[in-house]
């Protein structure tokens, strides 16, 4: 399973519950292999291309969708969708914003975008945020998950996700905040897994889509509350 920087925390909640469902399935348990791998978001398409990843996720915008999916189809590929969602700004809690129950975007003009670096001459269309239709007078563009939060606590730095964070993994240090839907940097992620055409997920593959949207759903309740 292969899974972009900014959906790592996210994708990998269902893991625990997935080993020991697998654990306590009718599985050979003597030998297995797995491997869940951060990368970037070209090398989730091309990994899941060359059946190197069973699964890969991404999302797909307004902005990227004609582009991702014409190398999607390229290479015999599809994408199942798991949900939409809209933009929502992840900053540290002590953050001059943080408490805020509604960020407009004017008002984050005066603090650095913190961006996952994707390399490569078209890097734009395969950013893992929401930000690729806007320009930002200050960036920063990091190729860690760690650096990145450190840099949200030395500079007030920030960046857009899900709205759906893992507390277990980030701890209470951080802050979610939805974007208001004028504000021109918002926008709708279809988020959703890959995998070749035609393929018969395994059985522990299966186990995790499963998991994933259990998690989801549940997650999004809570976002709607």
């Amino acid at each position: 399973i292969l899974i972009p920087h900014f959906f790592y925390q996210l994708f990998t909640s269902g893991f625990p519950e997935l080993f020991s469902k697998f654990f306590h399935k009718s599985f050979d348990t003597a030998k297995y292999d797995f491997a869940i791998r951060e990368s970037k978001t070209r090398e989730v398409i091309d990994d899941v291309a060359s059946l190197r990843s069973e699964i890969g996720i991404l999302y797909l915008s307004d902005f990227n969708r004609n582009v991702i999916t014409k190398i999607l189809r390229a290479n015999d590929i599809e994408f199942q969708e798991l949900m939409d969602c809209k933009s929502y700004v992840f900053l540290w809690k002590n953050h001059p914003l943080a408490d805020r129950t509604e960020i407009h975007g004017e008002e984050l003009s005066d603090y650095p975008f913190l961006s996952f670096e994707q390399g490569g001459n078209d890097s734009f269309y395969f950013s893992e945020e929401l930000s690729s239709m806007n320009d930002y007078s200050q960036t920063v563009k990091v190729n860690d998950r760690a650096t990145m939060v450190n840099l949200m606590v030395g500079l007030y730095g920030y960046t857009l996700c899900s709205g759906i964070v893992c507390e277990e993994l980030n701890g209470g240090d951080y802050r979610v905040i939805p974007l208001s839907d004028d504000s021109p940097i918002n926008g709708v992620m279809k988020v959703g897994y890959i995998v070749k055409k035609n393929q018969i997920l395994s059985s522990v593959g299966k186990l995790y889509i499963e998991k994933i949207q259990e998690f989801l759903h549940a997650a999004q309740g809570g976002l709607s509350n």
